[in-house]
């Protein structure tokens, strides 16, 4: 069956309103970009191969990011990663890169060549003006992929940053290329939610690459697919792993101080978990979250500052909104991922979306 999302199966996530593309990019000015690396195959040669590797990037607006910086912050549900940035993002509140997702032994290349772009973009970063803290966050492709190769490189880098639209590519791309989720094949995942127009008509987007869990674990629209299918389908290799990750990005045009986005980052958990995931000691959870709603000026020379924020009683339709947008963002990676062989013949099979339609209606 041809890779469809989980709206296409029949399954509804909650009764929330998708925007148009229902994804992140929903959030008006919000850019995604991949770099897919796939190449090679059979046994590993560490530093070699195979290749099942990748970097996303997520933009704010299209705007000069280091001049023009949004509100942000960052959730850690569980910090068995190795991201960078995050204890700036949390200080200050203030987001001021493109955020970049890639494989863990990739994060050090990719914060140098993310650095090297805001450098290229201003040349007085670091000298006349504060250092750039670039945003990098991580999930374990290692069985898939030779991560010791580390091959995403600053062209790589670039090319996402660049290619960067509204457009949002799901699945086996990017920092999803070789990932896995629930016992199958993963990949990018993207949804959003519409607030109605008393609720002040705000956006809400998600894009996950999630990366953690046992099959037996997965459930969809509150159902135990995952039992169903350990029981009618062989286990591969990669249906038995627990360990993993989660990096949730959150977007939203609501005007929230970096405190409300907290709260509303923190409510990504329940999302999570209502696919399935119990927060293994062993994963990495972040949730990365912003608003366009704001942009700051790094050169204002005003004293203070005025801004609007929504207040804290009307933020519920907001945590609904993050509920319903992580959850269905997981199931589209899921739905939309193919099956991968990777090194030493380890392969990750999709989600066989044909058994699946099956519990909501759809063939």
């Amino acid at each position: 069956m041809a890779r469809r999302r989980v709206r296409d199966l029949g399954l509804v996530v909650g009764s929330g309103t998708p925007g148009p593309r229902n994804a992140i990019s929903d959030v008006s000015g919000v850019l995604v970009g991949h770099a897919t690396l796939i190449r090679g195959k059979g046994k590993l040669v560490p530093g070699r191969g195979p290749v099942r590797t990748g970097v996303t990037a997520i933009l704010a607006h299209p705007g000069n990011l280091y001049e023009e910086p949004v509100v942000a912050t960052v959730h850690v549900i569980n910090g068995f990663g190795k991201a960078v940035g995050l204890a700036q993002l949390i200080e200050l509140g203030r987001l001021e890169t493109p955020i970049l997702l890639t494989s863990t032994l990739n994060v050090g290349l990719v914060e140098d060549a993310v650095t090297q772009y805001v450098i290229r973009q201003n040349p007085e970063a670091g000298i006349s003006a504060p250092t750039p803290n670039p945003v990098v966050a991580e999930c374990h492709d290692g069985f898939l992929n030779d991560v010791q190769g580390r091959h995403v490189r600053a062209q790589h880098v670039f090319a996402a940053i660049e290619n960067a639209s509204p457009v949002v590519i799901e699945g086996c791309v990017g920092a999803g290329t070789g990932v896995m989720a629930l016992g199958f094949k993963s990949g990018i995942g993207t949804a959003s939610r519409m607030l109605p127009a008393k609720s002040g008509g705000y956006h809400l987007g998600c894009l996950v690459v999630p990366n953690f869990g046992q099959r037996g674990n997965l459930i969809m629209g509150g159902l135990p697919v995952g039992q169903y299918l350990e029981g009618t389908r062989p286990s591969s290799s990669a249906a038995i792993m627990e360990k993993g990750s989660i990096v949730t990005v959150l977007a939203t045009d609501a005007p929230l101080t970096s405190r409300q986005l907290g709260r509303v980052a923190r409510r990504a958990v329940i999302g999570i978990g209502r696919t399935g995931s119990v927060v293994s000691h062993g994963s990495g959870d972040f949730v990365i979250a912003f608003s366009t709603a704001y942009r700051d000026r790094r050169k204002a020379e005003e004293l203070t500052v005025q801004r609007e924020q929504l207040r804290d009683e009307h933020m519920t339709p907001l945590f609904g909104a993050v509920v319903e947008a992580t959850e269905e963002a997981i199931l589209n990676a899921l739905c939309m991922a193919t099956d991968m062989e990777g090194r030493d013949g380890h392969v990750a099979e999709a989600l066989p979306l044909d058994e699946v339609a099956r519990f909501f209606g759809k063939r």
